[in-house]
């Protein structure tokens, strides 16, 4: 695809804001474009035969072992912090023996995680992913686990359930990213391969549906997330479950808040964060003094810099880049801000409400399961700046109601302690590797 159709493209999806009839409108596929769409589909189809057939001739899974599962992972993964949330209350469950991950990334240390690298030879003869999900698959036959599971369906998804057929093992597929994974084909998400798909694949997204429907379970965000999947006719067992926040390091702290607004996210399109920006522009014209940073790094970092400076907003906002240490810059921010087009629940958005900070975001995926309306923040549904700056002017300019907000705001984060979150990963392990039926009294769509 050449750089400017690809461009163009990105665009029109922006603009189309996931409505598969306007894009269709829009965009008119070329033969190439075809010719992508149906080896996807062809793909998909050779992929759930071999479920179906490793389903039949696949190894036994393994019994239930008194010191808890092993349990083997892969996945992409862009922050340390969001391997900490994720795989800390995992690793934290008294039913968990071990996790594996297989990963190109280093880890951050964690008791009972350990990192496995793919071969760098392997990684010469099959580039990255490749390498990553062949050892994954390696790992599965060699060791056994109870669990195999991969964040994000395209393609670690994907790799899980089929793996688990193949080695006899439970198959996790863990949504991190929402309706996109599945939505139209994946048409709308950031996958290379589906990504670039240019328009809307309603057999596409129906061949994923049935590869879920292959897993022994599914792990959602929250409810809108799960209400979707069964509208679009996912069968298999689904569990909530959000990441964890280490509680002590992300208490509020007693340190100026020397900037109004913070955003933490990558710079990718979906979150929108030119809509931030121009937001700022707005703010600037009511309140000369306002200040936002934002944190975090990505591929649309110069075109944001160049927006900023075209908006005459440059000396307002602080392009913080990648930063560990996430929790310093929130307890800086008198309110967190997120103008994101898809989210499920926002790893940056737990980490806020646990520091205290309260939210304006935009009302996509599940964040308002965490956002509770003029009790802990805001939720924005005409997601823009218009709406967001008026949002935020009246807050800034309030500070009795800010502080209200902040005390209910810490009050609400208390469920995703470490410890809250490993007692939820208790029964879900035991439901997999039992009879995948979940006791009453947990949050769990059979």
């Amino acid at each position: 695809m050449l750089p400017n159709r690809a461009s163009w493209i990105a665009a029109a999806k922006v603009e189309a804001n996931f409505d598969a009839a306007r894009l269709r409108t829009m965009i008119k596929p070329t033969l190439l474009e075809r010719l992508r769409s149906s080896a996807v589909r062809a793909l998909l189809t050779a992929y759930l035969a071999a479920c179906r057939a490793f389903a039949a001739l696949g190894r036994s899974k393994r019994p239930a072992a008194p010191d808890g599962c092993d349990v083997l992972l892969t996945g992409t993964f862009h922050s340390r912090n969001w391997v900490a949330a994720h795989l800390g209350p995992l690793a934290a469950s008294s039913r968990c023996a071990r996790v594996r991950v297989v990963t190109s990334v280093p880890l951050p240390p964690i008791e009972k995680v350990e990192a496995l690298a793919p071969p760098p030879s392997l990684e010469w003869l099959l580039g990255q992913v490749g390498a990553r999900l062949a050892y994954f698959a390696w790992m599965a036959l060699r060791t056994r686990p109870h669990v195999v599971g991969g964040y994000h369906l395209l393609v670690n998804g994907l790799a899980a359930i089929l793996v688990g057929r193949i080695a006899g093992a439970r198959s996790l597929y863990i949504c991190t990213g929402g309706r996109t994974e599945v939505l139209d084909g994946g048409v709308w998400g950031e996958n290379r391969l589906f990504g670039r798909l240019a328009a809307p694949q309603p057999g596409i997204e129906r061949q994923l549906v049935g590869a879920v429907n292959a897993a022994d379970g599914v792990i959602v965000k929250g409810p809108r997330a799960a209400a979707f999947m069964r509208q679009r006719g996912v069968r298999v067992p689904m569990h909530f479950m959000t990441g964890a926040i280490e509680w002590r390091r992300y208490s509020p702290q007693a340190v100026p808040r020397d900037f109004d607004l913070v955003l933490v996210g990558r710079l990718v399109q979906v979150k929108r964060v030119d809509v931030f920006l121009r937001t700022v522009r707005l703010l600037c014209d009511r309140r000369p003094q306002t200040r936002a940073v934002i944190v975090g790094d990505g591929p649309l970092r110069g075109e944001l810099e160049r927006l900023a400076n075209d908006l005459q907003i440059a000396a307002a906002v602080h392009f913080a880049g990648h930063q560990e240490d996430v929790a310093s810059w929130l307890h800086r921010g008198r309110v967190f801000v997120l103008t994101s087009d898809s989210e499920s629940l926002a790893l940056s958005l737990m980490e806020a409400t646990m520091c205290g900070v309260p939210s304006v975001v935009s009302d996509v995926g599940d964040l308002a399961a965490l956002v509770h309306e003029g009790v802990n923040g805001y939720l924005i549904r005409d997601r823009t700046p218009e709406q967001f700056a008026s949002c935020l002017s009246r807050l800034l300019q309030d500070e009795p109601r800010l502080a209200r907000l902040r005390a209910e705001t810490r009050r609400a984060s208390l469920h995703l302690r470490v410890d809250a979150v490993g007692r939820k990963w208790d029964v879900i392990l035991d439901a997999l590797v039992t009879q995948g039926i979940v006791p009453a009294g947990v949050r769990s769509l059979a």
